[in-house]
Parts: C-alpha cells; structure tokens; sequence
C-alpha cells in the first residue's frame, strides 16, 4: 500500500513538471522572471489584479506596474558573528511605460544584505526599468 502511494505522489510530481510554460502572444509583451538559485521570485499582480501564473507574466502593450513576490536568504555574514541565515519575504512593484507587443524581457532580482533589488531588462539586454521595494517581512 505504502509503495502504491510512494509511486503515485512521485507520478503526479513528474507529471506537474511536464507541463511546460506557455506559446507567448505575438500581441502581447512576456516578462520571464530569473533569481539566484535557492531564492523565488514570483508574478503577484499586473495593475493591482491578481495573476494566475507565478512563473511570468505577459501584458498588453503600454504602461503596466507588476508586483513580484521575491523571498530570499540573508546570509549571516551581513547579519554578525554567529548568526543563523534570515529568510524575508519582501514585495517588489515594478512600472514601465513602454512594454512593445512580441518583446520578451526579463526580471532579474537579487539582494545587497537585507535590501532586496530587480531590474527590467529589454530583449536586447538593456536595463529598462527598475523595481521598488514595497515592504518586507521575515519569515
């Protein structure tokens, strides 16, 4: 019975990570998200509205604020001797103007100690627009 329920959990595992990320919308503008490994970054919101896909995001073309959710490890070098790693949990609002229908661009985030940063990137690698932190918790 054990061993039925072992393989069925691990079936339905590989089967979530079968399920690839989306064909992009010509019409529209995508928004991949990279983070250091053993952080996350996650798609909230696109004009305060709530969005459904964690992994990206993708928008009409114009102006559009997206929310991020970015939790990371504040290493205890940046927090003093002895200290163990603190996890936050911090809000990013990123706006730009200018999002162009086909364009990819890519939210690149990180950390300097406990401040959390993420900068837009164009599909030519420009840096674009710059996010906001919007408050922190620890978690």
């Amino acid at each position: 019975m054990r061993e039925t329920l072992l393989f069925c959990g691990l079936l339905a595992l590989s089967g979530c990570s079968l399920i690839g990320m989306p064909k992009p919308d010509p019409n529209q503008a995508w928004i991949d998200l990279q983070v250091p490994t053993n952080n996350s970054l996650h798609a909230e919101e696109v004009d305060a509205k709530a969005w459904a896909d964690k992994r990206y995001f993708e928008v009409d073309p114009g102006s559009h604020e997206l929310t991020m959710r970015y939790q990371f490890t504040v290493a205890p070098s940046n927090i003093g001797p002895g200290a163990d790693p603190l996890w936050r949990d911090c809000q990013l609002n990123l706006k730009f103007n200018h999002f162009t229908a086909g364009e990819r661009y890519m939210i690149q985030a990180g950390t300097v100690g406990f401040r959390p940063w993420a900068k837009l990137y164009d599909q030519q690698r420009n840096m674009v627009g710059r996010a906001e932190p919007a408050g922190c918790q620890r978690t």
